[in-house]
């Protein structure tokens, strides 16, 4: 057979047809669009639920509006973020909010640092340790709360029983509810009581994914386990570490569950009969839904909302700084 006849044999094969028009528009609706209507519904319910609330609140931020007075509505300005300038109660619930932020955010990431330390090494029953210290974020705030308001009572709680072991508050027991300091402690307990176990387990799922080798190699060099936490470990979960410094500074900024059922009267939102313990939160819900004042809770928020940001940028900083990063 000859070069032209293969040429002519090859051109009178058959063609392959092109795909049907209607499979090549569900081939480009499937890679193209179905991906967008997949994630739609995240963003559908957060512009519904997260984005508007957000921006109704500086509207509203920015207006006169009491539900106790109808009549007194109008443009605003920045008259109500002003007022908080010389706003008293403000800057009291600023201080508490940031004594019991310290208090409970601190000692809790540390201890959960370490308790994650001792989980991740070979223990008999690890898997019932690691779901113990889970069991305190599993139950309901509302709940824990009211049992540590028994456990901080004055007269029949457990905590000066425990003091009263080592001598402390015989003659007259401590009323936890009574001065700034001793309030703040134990709402700051009850905050570690719940989150220690929860961040003890996102820094032991970090751990787990450091190599072995690392910590032999660093034991061969002389490394101790507390010069190995330090030196290897946190700086290889520094991305997790992070995570929950973040969200940390989050939850203990917003704190209002704990304070507001750790009072008697948890309806009056007061605080204590002084503020001692009253948190931002806690101002704004009074503000609002007491006096009945929303432009200026709405400027409150506004306000919080500003200060968790930079306090949450400081801090992130501030761990990367730590940890090595730049």
């Amino acid at each position: 057979m000859s070069l032209t006849d293969v040429r002519l044999t090859r051109s009178e094969e058959p063609k392959h047809a092109p795909p049907p028009r209607a499979k090549f528009w569900l081939y480009r609706f499937d890679t193209k669009t179905v991906p967008y209507l997949l994630i739609a519904p995240f963003f559908i319910l957060f512009a519904i639920f997260g984005l508007f609330p957000i921006i109704f609140n500086g509207v509203v931020a920015l207006r006169h509006w009491r539900l106790d007075d109808p009549t007194l509505t109008g443009w605003a300005g920045m008259e109500n973020f002003t007022k908080l300038a010389s706003d008293t109660d403000f800057w009291d619930a600023l201080v508490n909010t940031f004594g019991i932020f310290i208090l409970s955010t601190v000692p809790q990431l540390l201890i959960a640092l370490m308790l994650a330390n001792l989980l991740n090494r070979k223990l008999r029953g690890a898997t019932f340790w690691r779901i113990g210290v889970l069991l305190p974020y599993v139950t309901p705030v509302a709940a824990s709360t009211l049992v540590f308001a028994v456990f901080f009572s004055r007269d029949y709680g457990m905590a000066n029983w425990l003091l009263s072991l080592v001598g402390f508050g015989e003659e007259q027991p401590l009323d936890w509810r009574a001065t700034t300091w001793s309030s703040w402690i134990a709402i700051a307990t009850m905050v570690n009581w719940k989150w220690i176990g929860y961040n003890a387990l996102l820094y032991l799922s970090a751990m787990q994914a450091i190599p072995k080798d690392v910590y032999e190699a660093a034991a061969v060099d002389g490394a101790g386990p507390w010069r190995q936490l330090w030196r290897i470990t946190v700086p290889m979960i520094q991305p997790v570490v992070l995570f929950t410094v973040i969200l940390s500074t989050i939850g203990g900024l917003q704190l209002f569950n704990e304070p507001m059922l750790f009072d008697e009267n948890p309806a009056l939102a007061n605080g204590g009969y002084d503020h001692q313990w009253r948190t931002i939160a806690q101002l704004i819900y009074k503000v609002g839904w007491r006096d009945l004042n929303l432009g200026y809770a709405a400027a409150m928020s506004w306000a919080l909302f500003l200060i968790i940001l930079i306090v949450a940028a400081i801090n992130a900083l501030a761990t990367r700084r730590l940890g090595g990063g730049k």
